[in-house]
């Protein structure tokens, strides 16, 4: 048992909601999905999570075995939240979550985190066979910095983090500006246009991975 508001429900799907449907539970495990957190991390991508109800969460996942602290090794001894082997199953439940949450007759006009931006990238990208290419992408969104690496046209890595080697586009944008170009036509041209996108690098490459990123 995880909280003390169980359905009492021996269906599977009550037995999960036991587990991750109390209220921020599902977006912690989205802010997860790409990498390792600090808690101050969590704070600055659920904004709207007090201090207190984000603790209470994290604890509760922690023992269902959803979530796991571990220290990272000096020099940054820094203690984290990454996901288990059991919660980093929830990517497809959450995934299709978007999808179905893309839907919704009321379109939403809140601003979303740069996990979220990300997500959607991962999502909406499809691949090229017949153009395919091969690059490393740094992308950063504010402070935030994720790696996305495409082999052959196809999406390979999508990862919290700067990448190991040196990228060969790095984009330059907000999670907002991300979020909208996606899936967009003409939605990066009128990013670049506008200024709010910037591609440095391989440009042709960085055009490619927004063109593969569409409905």
């Amino acid at each position: 048992m995880v909280t003390n508001r169980r359905y009492g429900d021996g269906c599977a799907i009550a037995i999960a909601l036991d587990h991750v449907g109390e209220r921020w539970a599902l977006l912690i495990v989205r802010e997860l999905l790409l990498g390792p957190k600090r808690f101050t991390d969590l704070q600055d991508g659920l904004p709207r999570a007090g201090a207190k109800v984000l603790t209470q969460r994290l604890k509760e996942l922690e023992s269902a075995g959803v979530v796991r602290r571990r220290t990272l090794p000096p020099p940054a001894s820094s203690q984290v939240y990454e996901l288990t082997e059991w919660g980093a199953r929830l990517d497809p439940i959450v995934e299709s979550l978007r999808h179905w949450g893309a839907e919704a007759a009321e379109k939403s006009t809140d601003q979303v985190g740069a996990d979220s931006a990300m997500i959607r990238l991962r999502g909406l990208f499809r691949p090229r066979a017949d153009r395919p290419w091969t690059a490393t992408y740094e992308v950063r969104l504010g402070r935030d910095r994720f790696t996305v690496r495409v082999v052959d046209g196809r999406l390979v890595e999508l990862r919290r983090g700067e990448p190991h080697d040196p990228s060969d586009t790095i984009v330059d944008t907000d999670p907002d500006t991300l979020s909208r170009a996606l899936g967009a036509d003409a939605g990066l041209t009128r990013a670049i246009d506008a200024g709010i996108v910037a591609l440095s690098g391989d440009v042709r490459a960085g055009r490619r991975l927004f063109d593969a990123a569409r409905w």
